[in-house]
């Protein structure tokens, strides 16, 4: 059992985010001291932080990240996480047309030049 100092060291997720992730109801701690209201986690709840931590880099809303916890099976995580790489080609995609603009911006600009 890891306190919730211990814990936020080892995901790497701050004790607010923790508090915060509990509120939401994504991440629970194992076991709440009732004499000193201290929480404590357990490995399962390390491997649940690890993947909250992943949705949320991968752009997940709150909304989402409870989607997936409430499915026990994680049988949507697959759509969800193809949804994200499809929405970030898209992204990628929007980009390098912008890359391109500036870029033919910069040349036609250089032509008025010479």
């Amino acid at each position: 059992m890891y306190k919730i100092s211990e814990f936020s060291e080892l995901t790497g997720l701050s004790k607010e985010t923790l508090r915060y992730y509990e509120q939401q109801q994504l991440l629970e701690a194992a076991f709440v001291d009732d004499s000193n209201n201290y929480r404590y986690y357990d490995d399962g709840s390390y491997f649940l932080a690890i993947l909250l931590q992943k949705l949320r880099s991968f752009g997940c809303t709150i909304q989402e990240m409870k989607d997936v916890m409430r499915d026990e099976s994680f049988t949507n995580l697959e759509v969800l996480l193809h949804q994200k790489k499809e929405r970030q080609n898209m992204e990628i995609t929007q980009k390098q047309q912008t890359i391109h603009e500036i870029e033919e911006f910069i040349r036609t600009g250089q032509e008025g030049e010479t």
